[in-house]
């Protein structure tokens, strides 16, 4: 309407222009003869003069029609302003509503361009994957609070823009071939997954602690296999609308409990069950179709451990949205309470190489192959308050994950003085932290 609008003042203007001209400026006679006389020239120009007197009333004219047309113009431009400002705040009010629903945009990205908007992470560990009973209950079975939209404001406010929400499935599922999943636990999975996706973070969405139906060998393949894609067809659908903040993470450190190897690669027909699964796992979530044929999908090793023996192995599924998930402690004797002579609980920089050989060999392994790598659990116990020796420790760590484009989530359950293995530095309880060195040496790694 503006352009239209102008193009008519604009026509105005020049018929006004036109009536001016021809009253004060009409055509000159033919030039006189050098020889005529002087006084011939009179007449001439009482005619400019009167024309001149005559001009003014034409521009007042044409002022007030130009004066007249600039106020209609500014009033309608005021008025597409204000219904821009309506239509903005309109547009923001959907993209709210757009995020709290999880719908988002899925933008294409290499699984690197993506991965690199990321830049450090935290797990909300034991409370949706606490197994203990069936119900909504769950959750705070192993302790912990229920979780609400405050926690994940405050653990997104410090500086985390990534959350992994670890959650055990196998109790609220159904019985065979269906395997539903009870759908009050699945609203309640997305409801903590939207406390997220409303902050803007990513989210690393699992299927944890499963060992005891999810077996990785021969005897137990087929019947895993048809549970395995039931529910990652069922978490896939859910989902399938969200955009590319939303990360599938297909399998937590799967392995065969007790058997041969269990942390350290297993066997190779534990192996090679793995492969299956990872591949199953792609296949199940791209077949629901929607934005999960371009979600960024992990896989992971046997036990998604950082050894030679199941990294070396791992087989990637051809797919373009691809990344690789691992779990590494390292060193064990720093980051867990161990009683031998070879534990630590002071960090003076001696133990450097052995964080540096993990991130080298995730790096030929993998990254110099255009395979990113996320480590979706890291983290060290605190040990009688030695949290400034934990900050030195994790220092080092990120900035050697950092500098090879290694996202690291810090494994927290919950727990820091008391319960089983100390990992925790938020407390839930008040939404405080626990272990203030460790976040600020986490977050001067990135600047924040």
């Amino acid at each position: 309407m503006k352009r239209k609008h102008l193009k008519l003042t604009l026509a105005v203007l020049m018929s006004a222009a036109l009536l001016a001209g021809c009253t004060a400026y009409p055509a000159a006679p033919a030039a006189p003869a050098q020889e005529a006389p002087a006084e011939e020239e009179a007449p001439a120009e009482e005619s400019v003069e009167e024309a001149a007197e005559e001009e003014a009333p034409a521009e007042e004219a044409a002022e007030e029609i130009s004066e007249e047309a600039a106020e209609e113009t500014t009033e309608e431009e005021a008025s597409e302003e204000e219904a821009g400002a309506e239509e903005t705040e309109e547009a923001a009010e959907a993209a709210s509503e757009s995020a709290a629903s999880g719908e988002g945009e899925m933008r294409d990205l290499t699984p690197a361009e993506l991965v690199a908007e990321m830049n450090t992470g935290w797990n909300l560990g034991n409370s949706l994957d606490a197994f203990d009973g069936k119900g909504l209950d769950t959750e705070t079975s192993w302790g912990n609070p229920k979780t609400t939209k405050e926690m994940i404001d405050t653990i997104s406010g410090r500086g985390f823009n990534t959350i992994r929400i670890p959650v055990t499935w196998g109790p609220h599922m159904g019985e065979a071939p269906e395997y539903l999943v009870d759908e009050a636990w699945m609203d309640r999975v997305q409801e903590v997954v939207d406390y997220a996706i409303d902050d803007g973070m990513f989210v690393i969405l699992d299927t944890h602690h499963e060992e005891m139906w999810r077996i990785p060998d021969d005897a137990h393949i087929e019947a895993v296999s048809a549970q395995h894609i039931a529910l990652w067809t069922q978490i896939a659908e859910r989902f399938k609308d969200y955009g590319d903040h939303l990360i599938f993470d297909g399998l937590n450190e799967p392995r065969v409990k007790d058997g041969p190897n269990e942390w350290n690669g297993g066997t190779s027909e534990g192996r090679a069950c793995l492969t299956r699964l990872n591949q199953e796992f792609v296949d199940a979530v791209r077949a629901t179709g929607g934005n999960n044929e371009k979600r960024l999908l992990l896989i992971t090793s046997f036990a998604s451990s950082a050894v030679i023996q199941t990294i070396g192995s791992l087989k990637i599924p051809e797919d373009d949205h691809i990344a690789v998930s691992i779990h590494a402690y390292t060193p064990y004797g720093f980051t867990y309470k161990v009683d031998a002579d070879w534990a630590l609980s002071e960090w003076d920089g001696s133990h450097n190489y052995e964080i540096d050989k993990v991130i080298f060999d995730l790096k030929r392994i993998f990254l110099d192959k255009g395979i990113p790598v996320l480590i979706t659990e890291y983290g060290a116990q605190n040990k009688d308050g030695n949290d400034e020796e934990v900050a030195k420790w994790v220092t080092h760590y990120l900035e050697e994950a950092k500098e090879n484009g290694i996202v690291c989530v810090w494994w927290d359950n919950g727990c820091y003085t008391d319960g089983n293995e100390q990992f925790a530095i938020f407390n839930r309880h008040d939404c405080t932290w626990y272990s203030e060195p460790v976040v600020d040496a986490i977050m001067a790694v990135f600047g924040k």
